[in-house]
Formats: C-alpha cells, structure tokens, sequence
C-alpha cells in the first residue's frame, strides 16, 4: 500500500509539494485513489521535460530557420501529377501485394476529443452530415475493407491491414464503445488493436504541477508524437511483429478525404526502400499555416509556419511555383524496423512543443476556476519529430482535391469544418463518376467505399447514365 510519507517525501524532492494541499479535505477513499495517482507520475522526467520546453520557449520566442533550410531534392520526392499511367499502376502493384502478404498496417491518430469542432465526443464518430450519415470512423473501415477486397482480387491472396487506433483517456472507452456497437463497420475485431497514448501533467509558468481537482492533477495528452512511446509501452510494436507487419501507415482522424493505407504512397516507399515517407501537397498560398517538409541542416523535417520569415515563404523558383510548398498533412508511412529503431534509440531525443493554455484548476482556496487567461503551458510531442532520425526519407505529393480536406473547425469559421469536408468529399465523388463516363446534373453525390476506394469500378455502374442530385451510389446486394 502506497503511503501519505512516502508520497510527500516525493513530492518534497521534486518540488511539487503544493499537490497535497489540500489533503485534509479529501475522504479516505479519495486520499487513497488520490496517492496512486501522485505515485503513477515520474516526477524527475516531467521536471525535466519542463525545464527543456520552457528553455525553447524562452529562446527569443521562435528561431527562425530561414538560413539553414533547403528544399525537398528530386531524387526524394515524386507527385502523383508528375508519373505516367504506367509507373502509378507500377507503385499500385507494390502496394497491393504488401496488403496481400499481410505487410501493411493503419495507425489510426485518434485521441482528439474535438474540442474546436464543439463536441464532447471522439472526432472520429462525428458525422458532416453526408447523404449517408457515416461518420468518419465508418468512412475509414469501410475503405480498409475495400482494399482488403481490392487486393485480393489483383493478386488472388487474401491478405489482412490491421487497424491500430490511438486513443486518449478521454477518447479510449467511447471509441471502443462505438466501434463494438457498430460490429467495427464490416471489419473482424481481431484485426483492430486499440490502445491509449500518454498523458503529461500540465504546468503553471513557474513549473508547479497544476490541481484540476482537490484530489487530481490536470493531465492532457502528450501529442500524436506520444505514439512511439506508446507503441512500445503497450507492446504494440511486438503485436506488428507477430502479424509479420513490415509497414504502417499513419495518419490523423480528421481528414475526410485520407486514402487509407494508399497502395500508391505504400508501392511508391517500398520501391525507393525507405524507412520513412510523407504524404504531401502543395500549399494554397505562401501564408498557409500550415508546417512544410524540406531539409534543416541536411536531415528531414517538418519546419512550422511560425519558424520562417515571409521572405522565405514567399520564395518562388524558376517557374513561378513556391520553393517550399510541401504542405504536411500528418499522412507518413513507416517500417516497423524504423520504429523499432525509434523508440529504442532516439524517442527521448524528440522536439518539445509548447501551448499556453487556459487550464481549469483549482485555487488556494480549493475553489474550481476556469481561467479567462492563459495560466499554464501543455506539453507536446509531434508525430513527425523522427524525421531527422531517417537514413531514407521521401516525398510523395498528391493533388489536395483528392486527398486532403481537414475537419477542425465549427462551421461559422468558415474553413476546414463540417460543410467543407462534406463539400470536398462531394466534389471528389462527382468527378469519380464523371471519370467513369457518367453525367451528374447537381453537385450532391456520395460514392460509398464499399463500393469505390478511390473511384475505380464504376463504368459499369454509372458510364452513358445522367444522375439527378443528390445521388447516393452503394454496392448492389
């Protein structure tokens, strides 16, 4: 049994007495929940990780990078609107067969509970309102069922992607709840691992832990970058190697358009041998905030929009097109060898990011208080801090129209949010069809994946018909 001496005695060497304030409050049953609570934290990492963000954050505010970035070099990036038939097909082939031998793995980001999108709920069991009410949960399993089907129909193998979801504390139990009610939307439940990536406690300006509760220190996740370590913690990485997963790829929740483990963007990494890539397109302007991928000091990274002068930005090569235009859109793939490498070697060496935050917590007196300023800082780690660690690293740039439409936002803000998810996505579905010798009259079409994955299949289905708005396409039973 954890004890109150040995708790402060802790507490006291770290400097995080304050924690125990307000003790004499609490009933026994909270004072004993309330020390395996303090016991679970490592109190000398979190004051280190303290001391090492607040020194960036310090640091004249943001370095910029300008003088020591360079553009993505041919030979590591290849787009999509830039390769013949034949060479797409090529990388297509790849992709199908890694599916087939049971290769290919999704890691799934979804620990965001929407908060700017104004729900208390998961992000990935929102719906934007499309003609089939499909969240963005379903929309995803249904396309790895499709490609499973794909892929076995080209190479006569039936092959398996495992679905590997990282949720949060406040994500986990509703995402499992959701998935089971829904029989995981086609997919077999034993090809879906769910497991709850890392928290880090959340600090005043002067380091102190911060009370949420009498009884409870504020915790908040420590990023999409907390995924490596959670890989390994909760032994996911041994799981990929017992299913013989030799490539994953990740990608966040909160893109209505993400071509799950894209055969294309797979075929295209395993062909060059990288062990790590990224998905790419270009930005819309030199102001989009939004991180670029080049190289600083020769290694690969992911340089944010806040560490560049409008010079650089603005910058323009020969013909007319941004220096710098390789727009991130939290899509990579990865070789679990990769990853392995990781989290042994370089997970402790990862960037720090830091937000001042408006953090509830309680006050000297023990009163509950949401702050109408910042109070605080929260801790993060991002999922594409491992690629200066790369020894192969690539680019693959693809059209935004068919692949990127973020959901972030509440609709009154006009970009990235509800209608402009459903809009894209109605979009895309329209062109499939038209791709395919069919006539749409009206702008409301939803394609289901069961049906298409990414707009094959349907000239049988749709070429020489005209459909009227809005048109809902599904497979035939």
């Amino acid at each position: 049994m954890i004890s109150y001496e040995y708790i402060n005695k802790r507490l006291i060497d770290a400097n995080q007495s304050h924690l125990l304030n307000f003790w004499d409050d609490l009933t026994n049953q909270q004072k004993n929940d309330f020390l395996i609570h303090l016991n679970s934290i490592n109190y000398e990492e979190v004051n280190n990780l303290f001391k090492k963000a607040t020194s960036c954050l310090n640091s004249e505010n943001v370095k910029k990078l300008d003088n020591r970035m360079k553009p993505i070099p041919p030979i590591k990036f290849e787009s999509e609107e830039g390769s013949t038939e034949s060479q797409l097909e090529k990388y297509r082939q790849i992709g199908l067969n890694e599916i087939s031998d049971g290769h290919v793995g999704v890691l799934l980001l979804a620990g965001g509970q929407g908060t700017r999108l104004g729900i208390s709920y998961p992000k990935g069991m929102y719906s934007v309102g499309l003609l089939s009410g499909k969240t963005l949960f379903q929309l995803q399993a249904e396309r790895i069922k499709k490609l499973q089907e794909l892929a076995k129909c080209k190479t006569s193998k039936s092959g398996v992607i495992t679905w590997y979801i990282m949720t949060s504390e406040s994500t986990e139990e509703a995402t499992k709840e959701f998935l089971e009610k829904n029989n995981y939307f086609g997919l077999e439940s034993k090809n879906i691992v769910q497991f709850e990536q890392g928290v880090l406690p959340c600090f005043d300006m002067n380091g102190r832990i911060i009370l949420e509760e009498k009884d409870r220190i504020s915790l908040a996740p420590d990023g999409n970058g907390g995924a490596y370590r959670a890989l390994k913690e909760n032994g996911i990485l041994t799981d990929m190697a017992n299913r013989g997963i030799r490539y994953l790829h990740v990608h966040s929740v909160d893109n209505i358009l993400v071509k799950v483990a894209d055969p294309i963007f797979i075929g295209y990494c395993v062909d060059k041998q990288a062990d790590c890539g990224a998905k790419v397109v270009k930005k819309s302007s030199p102001s989009e905030a939004v991180g670029v991928v080049c190289q600083v000091d020769d290694r690969f990274r992911v340089v944010e929009y806040s560490e560049i002068t409008a010079n650089t930005a603005n910058l323009r090569n020969q013909s007319g097109d941004l220096v710098f235009s390789a727009g991130s859109i939290c899509n990579h793939f990865f070789t679990v060898q990769f990853l392995e490498e990781v989290t042994k070697e370089h997970e402790n060496k990862l960037e720090l990011h830091v937000a001042k935050k408006k953090i509830p917590c309680v006050n000297k007196f023990g009163e509950k208080e949401i702050p109408l300023e910042s109070n605080g800082i929260k801790i993060e780690k991002f999922i594409f801090d491992v690629f200066p660690f790369s020894d192969n690293f690539v680019t693959w740039e693809v059209p935004r129209h068919t692949e990127f439409s973020a959901l972030k936002n509440t609709d009154d803000i006009g970009r990235d949010c509800p209608s402009s998810a459903k809009k894209d996505l109605y979009r895309l579905h329209k062109y499939y069809i038209e791709a395919a010798g069919g006539v749409v009259k009206g702008d409301i079409v939803e394609i289901s994946p069961l049906l298409s994955y990414a707009g094959e299949g349907l000239c049988d289905k749709v070429k020489g018909k005209v459909f009227e708005s809005p048109v809902l396409l599904i497979p035939e039973n």
